[in-house]
């Protein structure tokens, strides 16, 4: 499975448009955000934004994966995976890895833009920590691309990708405070993926261990997620 996660590390990597759009989209969006209107005075929104435009930039180089992998089914790539002895459960880890691997440099960058254009200033420990919570956290939209790529047409697997990205940005309060939403929706947002993963950088910021909700909430997406990845892929396996 090493092999195979090296391969397809290699492959995302030589694609330089997705390196260079899937890392500036977000870094652009940030920084806009926090520097029109006068709304970079706001030393706290500034750092609360960077974690919101870390974590979004995560999802979506997170979940670009299921595009590609939908095109790989339409060429025939899965068929020939199938030749080695590699299991579903390990087919989608490895896929889960590789995918993890390539969000990191968009979490560095937005981070990035937030100490040396912001001014967001942080213990060296909660950069270190906010990194890694940051890179690890993003592994449950892996698999939920994953599973939309094993299952879905490359068409419809860009669009679906889409409309959950948007769907978690808004109403999981990576781009608006959850306390801006009417009462009801801001409820629901507390129980979405989205919001976990960015609970996670924010308590890192404010110097406090998160709390266990989100942590909770995180993982029980996790393992749905999981379930649907291989699920999708079993399926692609009678299908392709």
């Amino acid at each position: 499975m090493f092999a195979y996660v090296v391969l397809e590390i290699r492959r995302t990597l030589r694609d330089t448009a997705f390196l260079v759009l899937g890392t500036g989209m977000p870094v652009l969006m940030y920084l806009l955000f926090t520097n029109l209107g006068g709304a970079g005075d706001y030393d706290e929104w500034k750092a609360a934004s960077m974690v919101g435009m870390a974590a979004y930039g995560a999802l979506v180089s997170a979940m670009s994966i299921g595009t590609g992998i939908a095109s790989d089914k339409s060429l025939g790539w899965l068929r020939q995976l199938r030749v080695i002895p590699l299991g579903p459960g390990r087919a989608v880890l490895g896929r889960a890895v590789s995918c993890v691997v390539t969000v990191l440099p968009t979490v560095v960058a937005v981070l990035l833009a937030g100490a040396l254009v912001n001014d967001v200033r942080l213990a060296v420990w909660q950069w270190v920590v906010l990194v890694l919570l940051l890179w690890i956290g993003a592994l449950p939209f892996c698999l939920l691309g994953i599973g939309n790529g094993y299952r879905l047409t490359p068409q419809s697997t860009g669009v679906v990708n889409m409309a959950c990205l948007m769907g978690f940005a808004v109403v999981g309060g990576l781009w608006f405070p959850l306390e801006a939403f009417p009462g009801w929706l801001g409820s629901i947002g507390e129980f979405t993926p989205a919001y976990g993963f960015a609970e996670l950088g924010r308590s890192t910021v404010a110097a406090e261990l998160p709390t266990a909700g989100p942590v909770v909430m995180l993982g029980v997406w996790l393992v749905v997620f999981g379930a649907y990845a291989v699920a999708s892929y079993r399926r692609s396996a009678r299908t392709v």
